[in-house]
């Protein structure tokens, strides 16, 4: 090979290497902060609780997401070092609960991180990183969905609400940025409103409006929706 060649190969080498160093920092362009309303999360899993569900938005996940195209998934083969959790547990049990098996908690953060908390590097810099950033979320910077929906006088008292109402209060406390619904039927009159999506910029530095699913999704909301 002549040194031409021996050229072109260091440089294809080196433009490869480059490739998969910086992919896991391109593949998101924003965040979904979603949280799921628990009694909802009961009724619509086919297998029931093992535990009574509270009336509660609590945090189903942080998920590194693109505007147009998949959202990455797995991006590090890097499990989460549970040993390091400590003092933490305490707060994400409340926050962050296994919803449908309250026995495995650890086990549902492991695997939050390591479907999606993996892609978000590098505003998530690793695994307690992941959950400490969902927990100033949460509490600190106060973006959660039941608090946000009781200062608007929005109680979970299992009655129709309209999802204008609905919306309008989630934006009162998210600088007037749109949400995302996810809901689902429980009868065939009544439909449930099982998750509330806040969106951020990929730094997590400001809330943006969420894209919205397409027309024909299952999980589309109605005018009205039960909570």
């Amino acid at each position: 090979m002549g040194i031409t060649g021996m050229i072109y190969m260091f440089t294809m080498v080196f433009s490869l290497i480059v490739l998969i160093l910086s992919s896991s920092t391109v593949g998101y362009d924003y965040f979904q902060f979603t949280q799921q309303y628990q009694p909802a999360v009961c009724n619509s899993n086919p297998t029931p609780c093992n535990d009574p569900p509270e009336k509660l938005f609590t945090v189903h996940g942080l998920w590194p997401s693109n505007k147009n195209g998949p959202d990455p998934e797995k991006c590090k083969n890097i499990q989460m070092n549970s040993q390091k959790i400590g003092n933490m547990a305490a707060q994400l049990e409340i926050i962050w609960p296994n919803v449908l098996n309250r026995t495995d908690h650890v086990g549902f953060w492991e695997r939050e991180w390591l479907k999606h908390g993996t892609c978000g590097y590098p505003t998530i810099r690793d695994d307690m990183h992941y959950l400490k950033t969902v927990i100033k979320m949460y509490i600190t910077q106060k973006q959660n969905v039941s608090a946000i929906l009781a200062k608007a006088m929005i109680q979970p008292n299992g009655q129709n609400r309209s999802l204008v109402d609905i919306e309008n209060a989630i934006r009162s406390g998210t600088n007037n940025m749109k949400p995302k619904f996810k809901c689902q039927k429980n009868t065939r009159t009544t439909t449930e409103l099982v998750e509330v999506t806040l969106c951020r910029d990929r730094d997590l530095t400001k809330f943006i409006n969420c894209p919205q699913p397409p027309q024909g999704s299952r999980y589309l909301c109605p005018a009205d929706v039960q909570y």
